[in-house]
């Protein structure tokens, strides 16, 4: 039974102020079995979350591309509720190399196979929400997001997001796509505030700002206890978790932020969702800096 959250706007589609990030079921060295990823993904969704967002670059393996939204596409499919109420944000551009690696592919031409790569992957006629990865220092970066406007002309993508992106970047796809454009992914939490000027960004052209990492990144969650003591003596007082706080304190840094907790157990993420109805206090906002 789907549980009602509070909301915020994407684009014209409404989601419950905490996301799911779905990339801790598919990093090699941290993902647990298929059966405990699907038990985490239906767990949130029975708990309100309407925002699920993975990429085709989630993966244990650089040959395995498109492993999670396979993952999130098999849960939906066993859900018992609806699954056009829930926004399925992926992303391409950012590959995966043998050993490990990383790199960046703004090609227009590699976004548009990758988008259709995802829409198989996903199992569907039209993404919710595509978002371009990370840049490419190789290619211009109005070349790539011109791949996504006409990915969206095309009827292959609903909404048009991008990650990663500086100000000037943000400004220029939003010239770009116009009312196409969505949302923003960029990093931010209590130890990598560097995004805020994005923030401020996105909340003057009225695009979403979902933060990746927002409790600090896949293992990094403890560090709330360890260099933010303001978080932990708050979420004692309260008689919460300290990510709890944490996931209320970007909430409540702006009405475009809505946070996308990674999680690979059920308790985790329902720990998260339950940070929708934390409200800070005025005086508790000022101890978190």
């Amino acid at each position: 039974m789907q549980n009602a959250m509070r909301t915020r706007a994407i684009g014209n589609r409404q989601v419950g102020v905490i996301g799911l990030g779905a990339m801790p079921m598919s990093v090699a060295g941290h993902m647990p079995d298929q059966d405990q990823s699907i038990r985490t993904l239906l767990a949130a969704l029975d708990a309100g979350v309407t925002l699920i967002d993975t990429a085709d670059a989630y993966t244990p393996s650089h040959d395995d591309v498109g492993h999670n939204e396979r993952l999130v596409a098999h849960a939906l499919s066993l859900w018992a509720g609806d699954a056009d109420t829930v926004l399925v944000a992926t992303k391409g551009g950012h590959t995966r190399t043998p050993g490990g690696g990383w790199d960046a592919n703004g090609r227009p031409s590699y976004l548009k196979e990758a988008c259709d790569r995802s829409l198989k992957a996903l199992g569907v006629e039209s993404i919710g929400l595509y978002q371009h990865h990370r840049p490419d220092p190789k290619v211009p970066y109005e070349e790539t997001i011109g791949a996504l406007k006409d990915l969206h002309d095309a009827g292959k993508i609903q909404l048009a997001g991008i990650s990663n992106a500086n100000p000037e970047q943000i400004r220029l796809a939003h010239g770009i796509l116009g009312d196409r454009l969505a949302s923003v992914q960029n990093e931010y939490s209590p130890r990598f505030r560097s995004s805020e000027p994005e923030i401020d960004v996105c909340a003057e052209l009225g695009l979403a700002f979902l933060p990746w990492s927002p409790l600090g990144g896949i293992g990094r969650t403890g560090e709330l206890h360890q260099r933010n003591a303001a978080f932990t003596a708050i979420a004692e007082d309260r008689g919460v978790s300290p990510q709890q706080v944490c996931l209320a304190w970007e909430l409540a840094r702006s009405e475009v932020v809505i946070p996308i907790p990674g999680a690979s157990r059920p308790e985790t993420i329902l720990d998260s969702v339950a940070a929708a109805t934390l409200e800070l206090t005025k005086e508790e906002l000022a101890r978190l800096g």
